[in-house]
């Protein structure tokens, strides 16, 4: 098994080539789909009917935006938690989804990348629903993880052979230090997340906006120390907000 790093619009993204075929360990964005089918057919040589799979982990932009238009063009089906569908459902989940595509042009302005096409259904179809601690369909070796937390539907994928984890954005990086992501929904649910990828005792650590990491290397005693207490999202941090402007009104008052 050999896993290859592209480097995204915003994040890294890791293609899985095997003997079963390849598997892409999270959806992208739009902004990536040329890219990926390019990296496929002229670096790797293979035709794009050797992507047999493709994990969606969650559904902000740069994990789920290109998995349906891959689904189109190749052919492979797409799979992800149950709870994914619902994510952006209704007009609350409709609004999050407008400021996530929001936050990922905000993020690659900081990058320095041009804004892209990256508007995508915020509805996922997907072919595959996945379960904790199950092998993928068509990759026996690797074992699906719930870790949610960043969101509620979040997954992580291990190579058990190789102790290979993917962990999406469980954990980011700001100013050089390992942290954990914005948002984080579920506070209470990040926290075992955390603590169960750290009882997992692999070898190595990939995430999408963190070179590949020894897990030996992670400090998650800082982690957990660092994690939210409360929730921090788009909503509590509006809120915080009005509060903060509220309160500085009646003080002046």
């Amino acid at each position: 098994m050999q896993i290859h790093r592209l480097q995204g619009y915003i994040q890294n993204i890791y293609l899985a080539e095997q003997t079963e075929g390849l598997l892409l360990l999270d959806g992208c964005s739009r902004a990536d789909v040329r890219m990926v089918c390019d990296y496929i057919t002229n670096t790797l040589g293979r035709p794009l009917v050797d992507l047999k799979l493709v994990v969606v982990t969650h559904m902000h932009p740069d994990h789920a935006g290109g998995a349906a238009l891959l689904r189109n063009i190749t052919g492979a089906p797409l799979a992800a938690h149950p709870a994914a569908r619902n994510w952006y459902s209704g007009l609350a989940g409709r609004t999050a989804h407008a400021i996530d595509v929001g936050l990922t042009w905000w993020v690659a302005k900081r990058l320095g990348k041009p804004r892209r096409h990256i508007w995508y259904n915020p509805i996922l179809s997907a072919d595959i629903l996945l379960q904790d601690e199950q092998s993928l369909p068509g990759f026996p070796d690797w074992q699906v993880i719930c870790t949610p937390g960043h969101t509620n539907h979040d997954i992580s994928l291990l190579h058990r052979p190789d102790g290979h984890l993917y962990v999406a954005d469980l954990i980011v990086q700001v100013r050089g230090r390992l942290v954990p992501p914005y948002p984080v929904c579920h506070p209470n649910q990040y926290r075992q997340s955390l603590q169960r990828v750290a009882e997992l005792q692999v070898q190595q650590v990939f995430c999408a906006h963190v070179p590949p990491q020894p897990a030996a290397a992670i400090d998650f005693a800082s982690l957990l120390a660092q994690a939210p207490a409360k929730p921090k999202n788009h909503w509590h941090s509006a809120r915080n907000r009005i509060l903060h402007y509220l309160g500085r009104r009646d003080s002046a008052h």
